[in-house]
């Protein structure tokens, strides 16, 4: 495999300033315990605190470097061409709803960041779904007379504000952009600030329900009343959320910019394969980040092609100097485009709250999400709960299985630095080889379900082609559904 371009790494999570959260070690109370460090388990977590409340959150690694500190982070209530679809498949209501949650999630971000004096390059920008082909301009058209008449401002161009020729645009004006992983960082500072706690490298191994909730880690526990399960997708809930999403996954590159007005707004197409582009910075200056198409988590044989393919066509419509980061990110579907808010079983597990599929739109649906929960806890209905329902009904061949795109027939067929899947009769073993060409052995059967997992050949990890649950090389959890690391094996 060819050397792939830049530094493996989020130009986000490399340039937030670190965290040292302690580990659980001791069994702890609260009123609230929140599972995950992202965007929807710090705006619960953060808001409740406002309130008065008292709420530990738990995270399995370093709040604020895993999906949310690798999105794009746009800050926006433009979802590519989402209201039209909304307004047909769910009727106009729900659609309201829609923009009128994001819209106050974005605006809960403004004010934080203003509030808490959060540093996080917080831009204002234009946001542009573009299209190079004249046949879509009427979608185009129809998606902001119906944004519109949501009570969004939309405008329709004859063509984008980019470098190389489009056929037409949508603009929505004033939104936003940031860091995502400074943005965590600085709220969970003033969650600390108002009384809060958390514990790092605190993975979640057991969920037990009784008088109270039950979180067990691997040297503590936190009782409490309510429990938030906001990791990406949920590691236990009472209503299975797997067969209702679709996990999927994207690529993205950061690139030097000798001119940071190469382009001014942030930017995705309307046609697929689709693009993604928006500017940012590191330690070193501007970049231009540029997303790739997406892709079905662990049904890629060849992640480290797609980063190859995608640098191809950044330098074929833009000037842009040396490749600097890259890295994957991962995110779960919905039939509808709308996430899975709330309390799934009020009944059978009273004060136990999920949030999962936010399409790729989680930066602004994610703090809409954990607002709404927080508000719940806090005994206030909220009127995006009929929008987010997540036992809401869903086709049931949504949701694709796959297999293992790794297997191999000998584990001379593994290069030093890479992982295959070797049959042994009825077992199946992921084989890792490190850079001196050791090789370290373990289960290829996923923790959660027992999938056959893929080697991603670009980011080193185990990826589950079923469910998403993502493995580093050694076998540890990135994250779930699986709380569990691979077992170890024998060639």
């Amino acid at each position: 495999m060819p050397e792939l371009p830049g530094e493996a790494g989020s130009c986000w999570t490399v340039t937030a300033p670190p965290t040292d959260f302690p580990v659980l070690r001791e069994a702890v109370r609260a009123e609230t315990v929140v599972v995950g460090g992202g965007i929807v388990g710090l705006t619960t977590a953060l808001r409740l605190c406002e309130e008065g409340r008292s709420v530990v959150l738990l995270e399995g690694l370093s709040v604020g470097r895993q999906v949310t500190g690798r999105s794009t982070a746009k800050i926006t209530t433009q979802h590519r061409l989402i209201y039209r679809d909304l307004i047909d498949t769910r009727g106009e209501e729900m659609a309201r709803l829609y923009a009128e949650a994001n819209r106050d999630g974005c605006d809960l971000i403004d004010r934080w960041v203003v509030s808490y004096g959060v540093e996080c390059d917080f831009e204002r920008r234009d946001a542009y779904v573009y299209t190079r082909d004249a046949a879509l301009r009427p979608r185009i058209e129809a998606e902001a007379n119906a944004a519109r008449s949501l009570g969004l401002t939309a405008e329709m161009l004859d063509r984008a504000p980019l470098p190389f020729d489009t056929a037409a645009a949508l603009r929505f004006p004033h939104q936003a952009q940031f860091n995502p992983a400074a943005y965590l960082v600085g709220i969970a500072r003033a969650f600390i600030a108002h009384g809060g706690r958390i514990f790092e490298n605190s993975r979640a191994r057991v969920i037990e329900e009784g008088n109270r909730w039950r979180v067990r880690t691997d040297e503590g526990e936190v009782e409490a009343e309510n429990l938030v399960v906001a990791t990406n997708m949920t590691v236990k809930s009472p209503v299975g959320m797997a067969n209702r999403t679709q996990p999927r996954s994207h690529i993205a590159m950061a690139f030097r910019l000798a001119d940071e007005k190469l382009i001014d707004g942030m930017f995705i197409s309307a046609e697929d394969p689709g693009h993604s582009l928006r500017t940012g910075r590191d330690a070193a200056g501007p970049l231009l980040i540029v997303l790739g198409p997406r892709f079905d988590t662990g049904h890629e044989g060849d992640v480290a092609g797609r980063f190859l393919e995608l640098e191809d066509w950044v330098r074929s419509n833009l000037f842009v100097g040396d490749a600097v980061w890259r890295w994957c990110n991962e995110d779960y579907d919905t039939p509808d485009r709308v996430p899975y808010v709330g309390e799934p079983d009020p009944e059978k597990a009273p004060g136990f709250y999920i949030a999962t599929g936010f399409n790729a739109w989680g930066i602004s649906n994610g703090t809409a999400a954990g607002a709404m929960i927080a508000d719940q806890i806090c005994g206030r209905d909220s009127p995006w709960k009929a929008l987010y329902d997540p036992v809401r009904p869903y086709p049931e061949d949504f949701h694709r299985n796959g297999e293992s795109r790794s297997i191999v027939t000998s584990v001379a067929d593994i290069a030093a630095g890479h992982g295959g899947v070797l049959v042994k009769g009825d077992e199946k073993i992921a084989v890792w080889k490190d850079e001196t060409g050791q090789t370290h052995a373990f289960s290829a059967a996923c923790t959660h379900k027992g999938c056959i997992l893929t080697w991603n050949n670009a980011d080193r990890t185990w990826d589950c082609p079923c469910h998403g649950s993502i493995f580093s090389a050694d076998g540890s959890v990135i994250h779930g559904p699986a709380r569990e690391p691979l077992r170890p094996a024998s060639l």
